[in-house]
């Protein structure tokens, strides 16, 4: 138990410095200064440089899904849970605003650079980008968006909106941003959407769906 409590400890102060200065920035003798524990100490719970950065990928991508994704799944299915899996997401990079964001940072530090730390960042986007194609896909099955829309193109203007929210409110510093990034989804959702999705968009009472006649 100690052993796993120093690890957390570790990758806690990893995700720290990894959030300002880049996976790049991550060293055991930084990491080593931080925690106050020795470089001998730090490299006996990873074993390496490469293996402390995956190591943080994975621990970003679960308080990621513990911050957005699981308390998302609770939304009614179809519009109002893409909505909340996007309004955390908001939230998640308004909360990054002083620090950054490793998924953004990591694209830009290990773009052209293959190995396994650039594969552990590309599975964990992918992991993100699929949950939503699904909650996508559930909207279209639930009648709020509409069946001939294409579920990759959503997710890909949804990302799009992100790195705009990021660029603008991290970089620019533009007070204005939040408020834009949410015009921003209900007009481009509302682009997708069916009578039924634009009334939940709007926020209006939900008509309830007709019960099906038992069959004889």
């Amino acid at each position: 138990m100690k052993g796993q409590q120093t690890r957390a400890a570790i990758l806690e102060a990893a995700l720290g410095l990894a959030a300002n200065m880049g996976l790049e920035g991550l060293s055991i003798g930084a990491l080593a200064e931080v925690t106050q524990m020795s470089k001998s100490g730090v490299f006996a719970h990873f074993g390496s440089r490469e293996e402390l950065q995956i190591s943080v990928v994975r621990e970003y991508h679960t308080k990621f899904e513990e911050e957005v994704f699981f308390p998302a799944m609770r939304e009614a299915r179809g519009l109002p849970r893409l909505k909340g899996l996007f309004e955390r997401w908001v939230r998640r990079v308004s909360a990054e605003l002083d620090s950054g964001c490793i998924y953004i940072s990591g694209a830009v530090e290990f773009d052209d650079r293959p190995g396994p730390v650039r594969d552990a960042l590309v599975s964990m986007v992918q992991a993100w980008q699929s949950a939503l194609e699904r909650a996508v896909r559930i909207a279209v099955e639930e009648g709020h968006l509409r069946a001939d829309m294409d579920p990759l193109q959503l997710v890909f203007e949804l990302h799009g909106l992100i790195l705009a929210l990021h660029h603008d409110a991290r970089f620019l510093r533009n007070p204005g941003a939040m408020e834009r990034v949410r015009t921003a989804f209900e007009r481009l959702v509302g682009h997708y959407g069916t009578p039924a999705g634009h009334q939940i968009l709007s926020g209006a009472p939900r008509t309830a769906k007709p019960q099906r006649k038992a069959r004889g």
